[in-house]
């Protein structure tokens, strides 16, 4: 059965108040439901998503046979999260370049596109703006909040910021905050992107021109810590571009894997925007919600109410599996129901969302339990 997607916007009127002390008004948020809200709306799921998606989660756009979402390993009917018994909700954030407000749109105030003057947005910003659409949909409650990386962020924030919207959290391949070295990784991508020329301090959208060399190389960083030096070494190894002979070149392509690098770099550069980029790598390094109780992440979640399932990846170094089990042991210190699967793959970062079955069926068994508690709540 194919599950057909469409594209969806609701627009706003009222400010949203933003960490930053800014705020949004008159802004749109682009979504995408799959599957049927039940009668007393007890079965909704929300996805959050990482840094370059968006709110197609799931299912192929009619008529685009190779439009699938980019989880549909994971959301439909048979599959893990089936649509056959749960209301899928994807949705694009604030500041995104799929279909939400963001940099490219204009400003209600100017007059002007935003550019480079879309205010900073945080993972909390988000989490406020996804509740405002869950209340435009008339839905109260979450059987349950998903997302990896990210957006696996989010969902902990979710269960942070509206405790009582949300029974059950499903965090994969996250972190309670980023590392130095990942804040590292994403600042040296940031300055690729304002150090370009045709970046013209966020403003090159006046200009008619794209920062695409900054997003080439932002998305060639990236590129290198979501796979694993397993995967770099068994796709390509040391094998040249041109198999017959070295050419000895400092500038051109030698290697199979600069050449694949740089097809990565140039189709993110065709598609995504470089504002969107820099607000979203920032809200990555902002999150912390530790931050306010003096580092303890025990303190921080003591008064969440949802259940958990966390997964992680044993390659992943990214957001190693070391950074899941400080969640873990937060919500054990606080008797939380929390579960918690490390699983041995060798994909890297990017394992979340690959079709790995053992993690397939961890996330199929845990649904199954919501789906369980969910038709005995209504009985």
């Amino acid at each position: 059965m194919t599950l057909v997607a469409v594209s969806q916007l609701m627009s706003f009127e009222a400010p949203l108040p933003l960490r930053s002390g800014a705020s949004v008004r008159d802004y749109a948020l682009a979504y995408e439901t799959y599957g049927t809200l039940n009668a007393d709306k007890s079965n909704a799921v929300l996805i959050c998503h990482a840094l370059n998606a968006s709110h197609h989660v799931a299912g192929v756009y009619e008529g685009q046979p190779n439009s699938e979402g980019w989880w549909d390993t994971m959301i439909g009917p048979g599959k893990p999260v089936d649509t056959r018994r749960f209301f899928v909700i994807g949705v694009n954030n604030l500041g995104s370049c799929f279909g939400s407000t963001g940099p490219m749109d204009v400003n209600p105030d100017t007059g002007k596109v935003y550019g480079a003057d879309f205010p900073v947005v945080t993972v909390e910003d988000w989490v406020d703006a996804q509740a405002r659409l869950l209340d435009g949909l008339g839905i109260s409650t979450l059987a349950a909040v998903m997302g990896g990386s990210l957006g696996g962020m989010q969902a902990l924030s979710w269960t942070l910021q509206y405790p009582d919207r949300v029974r059950h959290a499903v965090v994969v391949a996250s972190a309670p905050n980023l590392t130095a070295e990942n804040i590292a990784f994403n600042e040296v991508a940031r300055r690729a992107i304002v150090t370009d020329p045709d970046f013209h301090g966020g403003h090159f959208y006046e200009h008619g021109v794209v920062p695409k060399r900054g997003l080439r190389i932002a998305r060639m960083i990236g590129h290198i810590t979501y796979l694993s030096d397993d995967v770099m070494n068994e796709k390509f190894g040391r094998q040249l571009q041109n198999a017959s002979d070295v050419r000895y070149t400092t500038q051109d392509v030698e290697f199979q894997i600069e050449s694949y690098l740089r097809y990565q770099g140039d189709k993110f550069s065709d598609y995504f925007d470089a504002n969107t980029y820099l607000l979203i790598t920032r809200a990555l390094d902002y999150f912390d919600p530790a931050l306010k109780h003096d580092g303890s992440l025990t303190r921080a979640f003591a008064q969440v109410q949802a259940k958990f399932l966390l997964v992680s990846f044993t390659t992943d170094w990214r957001f190693a599996p070391s950074r899941s089990r400080e969640l873990v042991k937060a919500l054990l210190d606080n008797r939380r129901d929390v579960s918690y699967a490390e699983i041995d793959a060798p994909h890297g970062h990017d394992a979340f969302l690959l079709e790995d079955a053992r993690y397939l069926s961890v996330v199929r068994a845990y649904f199954e339990r919501i789906a369980a508690e969910t038709v005995l709540e209504a009985a």
